[in-house]
């Protein structure tokens, strides 16, 4: 009897055991994905003396650092750079090739979220005509909502639409980005018919209008920024004859914001001040507060994108006392944020990652005086000169439709003409075109469409990043690439990226929290890893696009 008895309780024990359970995978509360627009590795360490000990050397000494960590694809641009962050591939794949593009069979410019399918949510006036449709793969926090059923909650929010949207993804909760000609946050109908009700609340609040009135002067005294150029220096723009500011004859502390909003388009002036990134922290904490994230058992996801960073780097380049102080500011911003998810779940109970979308050139003219690029680099007008070369060998035809983005793109309308003809007057057009740009002395190199596809996705170099940013469907014929540090503009101070080069590739990656060990690694590793490496933490599928990697040094 005993026996019996021992059996049937072994039995009974094994069938409980077999059941079903309420229990999850062990995952964070909550995921927070910083990108911060325009932000150099270099940044970590130039700008560290001013930094305090719980913003971004928290990250580097209780998180994981990646030192070595690249873009390894061009052009690296905003749009290309959120799109490749959280899909975990680059252009060739994902299909964002530009921030705006040319479109070969509408035939015209396009931008990589516009969709006028779409209206304006939340106001009468603002750009609401986007959504991700262009996005041609599932993002990381798309494969949340997918493992989930649709109960995680995914908040995608900056200051530019296109950072809200591609990081949020096909199916978010909501992505909200500032409307610069009222002040408040709007969204899209691709996502909600109407904005949810704290983020009525929140723009209630009229925290533009605020800050707006205040005016932005050194966070430390000035004569403590010795990271910096000179506050009145030549390299940086002259507000009152830009396009940045009216009503500033120099480049200098302090900005009376209050004034200088009177001549200006007046909520479009926060882009260029650190209140662009405070508002966007304070949206950070509303929105964690109104949507409830991380307080049931399924994980949310928070993408938050910094663009001040870039809006003012445009037109004072990384030299400037400007730029350092915006990042002070935002150092606190993000410490700021580190204490909330502390209080709110726990420091371990949550996970973080920051990256930038792409670096930046120093300004033309701060390089050309040291010495650092010939003088005669400039602007080339490609298109005419293009076509003037062609001319002698195509009499009477234009073959030029379009130029931009290191892209030439043909009128196929001429080859499509004469079918028997085509493929080699195609060949032919393509092999001009390149040698004639690299007669030019500005050009670094040129690839034709068919050397392009010949080539291989795990090539190294300049040809390695072409081919992982170009996109059959959406690429020009002809690609080109310049010499390191040339720009388009002849302005002194003006400056931008794009390129293929260092101070375009190098950027931070930081990881901390749940998983996260704490150390750095000087591996080179490239910013597609970061989609697999949250996949993996978190549990879930892949990004239906990725090339990249988990990066494994980092996980406990």
């Amino acid at each position: 009897m005993r026996i019996i008895l021992f059996v049937f309780f072994v039995l009974v024990l094994n069938f409980a055991n077999a059941q079903p359970t309420d229990s999850f995978p062990d995952r964070p509360k909550l995921v927070v994905g910083i990108v911060v627009d325009q932000m150099r590795q270099e940044y970590l360490y130039r700008y560290a003396p001013k930094f305090g000990e719980g913003g971004f050397k928290r990250l580097m000494k209780d998180g994981f650092m990646l030192t070595n960590a690249h873009y390894n694809y061009v052009p690296t641009l905003t749009g290309p750079g959120h799109a490749s962050i959280y899909t975990g591939t680059t252009p060739a794949v994902h299909g964002i090739i530009a921030n705006d593009w040319y479109d070969k069979d509408l035939k015209k410019k396009v931008n990589c979220v516009e969709d006028d399918k779409q209206k304006v949510v939340g106001s009468d006036k603002g750009n609401g005509d986007v959504s991700p449709w262009r996005l041609l793969s599932t993002t990381v926090t798309d494969e949340l909502e997918l493992a989930t059923q649709r109960r995680s909650k995914v908040i995608g929010i900056s200051i530019k639409d296109r950072g809200a949207v591609l990081p949020a993804g096909h199916t978010p909760d909501g992505a909200y980005w500032y409307d610069e000609l009222t002040g408040k946050f709007i969204s899209s109908t691709y996502y909600k018919g109407a904005l949810p009700v704290w983020l009525d609340k929140f723009n209630a609040r009229n925290l533009a209008d605020k800050y707006l009135n205040e005016t932005w002067n050194t966070f430390y005294p000035i004569t403590q920024y010795k990271e910096s150029g000179p506050d009145d220096n030549p390299y940086e723009a002259v507000l009152s004859d830009d396009w940045i500011l009216k009503g500033k004859t120099r480049p200098v502390f302090p900005y009376n914001l209050k004034e200088l909003r009177k001549l200006n388009p007046e909520f479009e002036l926060l882009y260029f001040t650190p209140f662009g990134n405070e508002i966007l922290k304070e949206l950070a904490l509303a929105a964690i507060e109104g949507e409830e994230m991380g307080k049931d058992e399924w994980t949310d996801f928070l993408a938050i994108s910094f663009s001040s960073t870039d809006k003012l780097g445009h037109a004072v380049g990384p030299n400037a006392i400007e730029i350092e102080d915006m990042y002070i500011r935002l150092d606190k911003n993000i410490e700021e944020l580190l204490n909330k998810l502390d209080n709110d779940f726990g420091e371990d109970q949550y996970l973080v990652f920051l990256s930038s979308d792409h670096g930046v050139a120093d300004v033309r003219q701060y390089s050309i005086d040291l010495k650092l690029i010939p003088e005669t680099y400039g602007p080339i007008d490609f298109k005419k000169g293009l076509n003037d070369y062609l001319s002698s060998y195509f009499p009477g035809k234009d073959l030029i439709e379009n130029i931009s983005n290191g892209q030439v793109f043909f009128n196929h309308d001429f080859f499509n003409a004469d079918p028997k003809s085509s493929g080699v007057e195609y060949l032919v057009a393509s092999e001009l075109v390149r040698s004639y740009l690299l007669s030019l002395d500005d050009v670094s190199d040129v690839f034709t469409k068919s050397l392009v596809q010949a080539s291989s996705y795990s090539e190294g170099g300049i040809k390695g990043n072409v081919k992982r940013g170009f996109h059959p469907k959406r690429s020009g014929d002809v690609i080109y690439t310049m010499e390191s540090g040339w720009t388009s503009s002849v302005k002194p101070h003006v400056t931008t990226h794009g390129t293929g080069f260092t101070y375009d590739t190098h950027v931070p990656i930081l990881f901390y929290g749940f998983g996260v060990k704490q150390g750095s690694t000087a591996n080179y590793h490239t910013i597609t890893d970061i989609a697999p490496t949250v996949s993996t933490i978190l549990k879930i599928k892949f990004p239906s696009g990725t090339t990249g990697q988990p990066i494994v040094e980092l996980l406990k």
